[in-house]
């Protein structure tokens, strides 16, 4: 009784098909492949970055070094203490 049965989805589609329009739905499927090809660029750009950085210099060049700050406590240590203080 509570699942959608195919008619359901059916109906659903032509009310999104007469809301939208065919050239409105086209347009954002579109959009959404620009997107994924944007995403997918933007990750092959990363790894070209840290490929180069990860070589070793040659005479006259300088390494650029990268650091990342870690914390000293894990966050659901932090938080379980601060409801511990809360509770207390």
């Amino acid at each position: 009784m509570g699942g959608m049965s195919i008619w359901h989805w059916v109906i659903v589609g032509l009310v999104v098909m007469l809301l939208f329009g065919r050239g409105k739905i086209s347009e954002m499927m579109g959009d959404v492949a620009k997107g994924i090809k944007a995403f997918k660029k933007g990750m092959s750009e990363d790894e070209t970055v840290t490929t180069t950085t990860a070589t070793t210099p040659t005479a006259g060049e300088t390494e650029t070094v990268r650091t990342i700050e870690h914390r000293t406590t894990e966050p659901a240590a932090a938080a379980s203490a601060a409801v511990d203080r809360k509770a207390g």
